[in-house]
């Protein structure tokens, strides 16, 4: 029985081009209202990776994203924001698009069509069985992404694919299936509305969490986070002003001594203990 795309299929809505703006803007939305029904459906296979994730985590293995297109771009976005968003080295969370750098931008021809690229891509970091590889495919056909997956699990590497249909190829290649099912999009096959905000909900699920249970959070906070402009001094300004009870220009010149939050907090109350 050959499989069947549910992200392929015509759109739920009919002469877009004679729609009026607003009624667009209102068909979009409602469409956009059931990505988090479904992201909702798929988190008990979020749930598995995230803690498989962190353990492996602990243990110095990293997590990388492979994809395509849309999906490898947004596991490229998700992974250059972990740097700057929990003061994690570039190191630890990677994303890699079918085609290189120059497929951010640009589509590369064919380059989603290799299946043996995405491997080869891999053994660039020198992967091992301590790391996670995430396949991101809103088809769930990629032959880019199912041989990365396919060779990872050849060499005992813990493997996820992201997919907006269920029962899917890439699933098959997969550990751990996280199937969101969005339905058709909003325009038929264009795989970067629903399904690509399905795809960044779930990135940002599993980053954020598993961030957060190796310590890079403190209460609601990002202690670690880089302070790489104005906006971030100042709010991690405001962090030590609440929790320490100092004077603002106290509180800066404490933070930009110590780099982070986290550091300058830890510092001063070392600083106290003593004292005391």
């Amino acid at each position: 029985m050959a499989f069947v795309k549910i992200s392929e299929q015509d759109s739920l809505y009919n002469d877009l081009e004679k729609k009026s703006v607003g009624e667009l803007l209102r068909d979009i939305n409602n469409e956009d209202k059931k990505v988090a029904l479904a992201v909702e459906k798929a988190l008990p296979a979020v749930e598995k990776l995230v803690t498989e994730l962190v353990s492996r985590m602990k243990r110095g293995g990293r997590l990388f994203y492979i994809g395509a297109g849309t999906s490898g771009r947004l596991g490229v976005l998700d992974a250059s924001e972990i740097p700057p968003t929990f003061g994690m080295d570039p190191s630890w969370v990677i994303g890699l698009i079918a085609g290189g750098d120059t497929a951010l931008r640009n589509p590369v021809e064919k380059a989603e069509d290799d299946t043996t690229q995405g491997w080869r891509d891999l053994q660039e970091f020198n992967i091992g069985e301590l790391d996670t590889v995430v396949g991101i495919a809103a088809s769930g056909t990629t032959p880019y992404v199912i041989g990365a997956l396919e060779d990872c699990r050849r060499h005992g590497i813990l493997t996820a694919a992201i997919t907006s249909n269920p029962d899917a190829p890439v699933s098959q290649a997969a550990d751990i299936a996280i199937e969101m099912v969005v339905g058709p999009e909003f325009v038929t096959g264009s795989s970067r509305m629903k399904s690509g905000t399905g795809q960044k909900m779930i990135c940002n699920m599993i980053t954020t969490a598993t961030m957060i249970q190796l310590g890079r959070v403190k209460g609601n906070k990002m202690v670690n986070m880089q302070l790489s402009n104005a906006k971030l001094v100042d709010r991690g300004t405001r962090m030590l002003v609440a929790e320490l009870g100092l004077e603002y220009d106290d509180a800066r010149r404490l933070l930009l001594l110590h780099g982070s939050v986290k550091k300058a907090s830890d510092a001063y109350n070392a600083d106290h203990k003593q004292e005391a």
